[in-house]
């Protein structure tokens, strides 16, 4: 036990602050058996669900998301204050070497504290506009693994030296891709049409599914099969809108296995998360992007920009009304469902933006900040 090398990933809440961290903590251990990761989550479900397949020790915090109001920020300094008590205790008990901090709410109080007691810190930055946890956090880290340059622009000029464009770390299962007929046997779809993926990322979304199925009701799909990932809530309103339609679909919640979806898809239209962009890039699938529209910073608009710019992707305001969305989605879906050669060299360009090696990169600037 004595010779473990205790490393703390900080954060949790989604699949996009978790398996970057996994990735990171996959390729930590390759590098350096000794090393023991060490999640410090949110209570939410899907942090189990997600950290229970690795084998990893995880330990739920009891912070909770800032809400604006008097109740909810009181909830949330009393979180704060009871996950620093925890946090204060989990470093006496294990000394660990390093800190990662994986974004958002659930990062702040261990990178905070490890900093103040000199122990390395740095933090995973996935998207072009850093959060405010990440913002706030830069001050006291060694290091800010961003996947985009386009983060120095809307980073303090004071924190540009800290600043490693490391790519953002993708599971190590899309970096062997199944093959496509294995893949589309598994998720019952016929491996020779093409695939048109619609996804609102793990939780679904109300506005994407809105806008794909106003769209493709007057669209002629021949040759392309449709695999739609509605989320658990929208699910089955979505079949049934498919099958009054009269249109064939493929209709699921959520599936942890996207390296079987992502080996079926021609084309997708999706959000734009940091993670979502890390497997599209990495992948090179073309995408018509739809990025999340109710953050007041609008940080995934600015992710798609960069896919955009690139050639990779075409990026479309969500209006938030099914019928003003498919007015614009679909002189964006029909060209380029009938132009493979288009979507091919978006696909190329995509490819160029990926960093396959994101994980390896950021455990390299890990095992930096150890002392030697």
């Amino acid at each position: 036990m004595s010779d473990d090398l205790p490393i703390f990933f900080a954060g949790g809440g989604t699949g996009g602050h978790l398996y970057p961290g996994i990735s990171v903590a996959e390729a930590l251990v390759r590098h350096n058996s000794r090393i023991k990761p060490i999640f410090l989550c949110t209570r939410r479900p899907i942090d189990a669900t997600i950290l229970e397949p690795t084998g990893y020790q995880f330990i739920p915090q009891p912070i909770v998301p800032p809400v604006r109001t008097v109740g909810g920020l009181l909830k949330f300094w009393k979180g704060w204050r009871e996950t620093q008590d925890q946090v204060k205790k989990l470093i006496r008990e294990n000394r660990p070497a390093a800190v990662l901090g994986l974004g958002g709410y659930a990062a702040g109080v261990a990178v905070k504290l490890a900093a103040l007691k000199k122990i390395p810190t740095a933090i995973l930055n996935p998207d072009v506009i850093p959060g405010k946890a990440n913002l706030y956090l830069m001050q006291y880290v060694k290091a800010v693994c961003c996947q985009f340059e386009a983060t120095r622009a809307h980073t303090p000029s004071s924190h540009h030296s800290k600043l490693v464009i490391t790519g953002c770390p993708i599971r190590d299962v899309f970096l062997s891709p199944p093959p496509r007929d294995q893949a589309a046997h598994r998720l019952g779809l016929d491996p020779i049409l093409h695939t048109l993926t619609i996804t609102g990322a793990s939780q679904g979304s109300l506005t994407v599914n809105d806008a794909a199925l106003e769209t493709l009701k007057d669209v002629k799909l021949q040759g392309w099969q449709i695999l739609h990932l509605a989320g658990k809530d929208h699910a089955a309103s979505v079949g049934q809108r498919y099958r009054e339609l009269n249109i064939p679909a493929h209709v699921i919640d959520f599936t942890p296995a996207m390296e079987d979806v992502w080996a079926v898809t021609d084309l997708t239209i999706s959000r734009a998360g940091g993670s979502t962009c890390a497997e599209l890039t990495a992948l090179g699938i073309p995408s018509i992007l739809m990025p999340y529209p109710y953050h007041k910073d609008k940080h995934q608009k600015y992710n798609g920009q960069v896919l955009q710019d690139a050639g990779a992707a075409v990026l479309m305001d969500d209006k938030m009304d099914g019928p003003k969305n498919a007015a614009r989605l679909k002189p964006l879906l029909e060209p380029l469902l009938y132009d493979a050669t288009r979507r091919q060299g978006m696909a190329t360009a995509a490819k160029q933006l990926g960093k396959l090696d994101a994980a390896d990169q950021v455990a390299r600037v890990i095992l930096n900040m150890l002392p030697h």
